[in-house]
């Protein structure tokens, strides 16, 4: 199993997020180094993606190996063998009809040169997610953390993730979450490392602070010791 690391921009974006935001800052110190697991496939991740949406984990955990197994056997199939498999097949490893149409999207993209992952390396941002939305069923938010967590881009910003949202809203003391374009007007501050703020940012949510411990109420203290 992977274990988590901290990427190469590390301590250069805690040091630019800490002279940068103050509030941050706050996190940060609480938080520490970033860290998390560098996934370095590709055509799996996005397979994977698919395979997730609207599906509780453990649900598409399963569902996601009787594919590898149906498909690939002990390897994990290449884009040839989603495109060969039967939908007999596909239906039997528990996906429905509109993910097989999504999973044979993408294998074709891959397969006809579309997308092309080793020239990712000398594309921007923007255009790899337009590379990768360009196949049904991939949005722009599995684009973005394609791009965080397994091209490790340090200057990604996803406005459409609630998460990010609420966190913002949080640590703002906004009166309710910011809407994409006050949560990209807000991250200015933070380039070139909105990833690393935006990671910071879900950190936030898991953080206890002593004014939340005092707020919360006589139950959730009860529960909290036991």
């Amino acid at each position: 199993m992977p274990q988590p690391a901290s990427p190469p921009y590390d301590a250069a974006a805690r040091r630019h997020l800490a002279r940068a935001d103050p509030a941050l800052a706050r996190v940060i110190g609480e938080v520490g180094p970033i860290r998390f697991v560098h996934r370095r496939e590709r055509f799996p991740a996005l397979v994977r993606a698919i395979i997730f949406q609207q599906l509780a984990g453990a649900a598409a955990a399963a569902i996601l190996a009787r594919f590898v197994r149906a498909v690939g056997g002990d390897r994990f199939p290449t884009p040839a063998q989603v495109l060969a498999a039967s939908d007999e097949t596909l239906r039997a490893a528990g996906l429905s009809r509109g993910k097989i149409a999504y999973l044979r999207d993408l294998a074709g993209h891959v397969r006809d040169g579309s997308i092309n992952f080793h020239r990712f390396p000398k594309m921007d941002d923007e255009e790899i997610i337009e590379h990768l939305t360009a196949v049904n069923g991939i949005g722009r938010w599995t684009a973005e953390m394609f791009l965080m967590f397994n091209l490790l881009r340090p200057d990604v910003l996803p406005v459409g993730d609630l998460g990010v949202r609420n966190a913002a809203g949080l640590l703002y003391g906004m009166p309710k979450a910011p809407t994409p374009g006050e949560l990209r007007e807000l991250g200015e501050r933070w380039r070139p490392f909105r990833s690393a703020a935006s990671w910071y940012l879900w950190q936030s949510l898991r953080i206890v602070t002593p004014d939340s411990a005092v707020s919360a109420s006589p139950t959730s203290r009860k529960k909290a010791k036991k």
